[in-house]
């Protein structure tokens, strides 16, 4: 499956959790939903973010100053 990219680079906290949170909210299980940020906030945002549901952090990189956050998305919230 083709991943889902939320780019979110340019954009201060909250919006880069806003958007991964929006794009979670439509995604369906078992995509991988890529997040693209320059806010160092995001390296905490996120895992905190993803810490109260189904959803999983994959992995994190960073290159040419930006994080990609890679979340595998998991079933729909109770």
């Amino acid at each position: 499956m083709i991943p889902v990219i939320v780019d979110a680079r340019g954009h201060r906290c909250p919006v880069p959790s806003l958007r991964l949170r929006k794009a979670l909210e439509t995604a369906p299980a078992g995509v991988v939903v890529v997040l693209l940020a320059d806010d160092p906030m995001a390296r905490i945002d996120v895992p905190h973010l993803l810490g109260s549901g189904p959803h999983r952090l994959a992995a994190v990189e960073e290159a040419d100053g930006a994080l990609r956050f890679s979340v595998e998305t998991g079933g729909p919230q109770d």
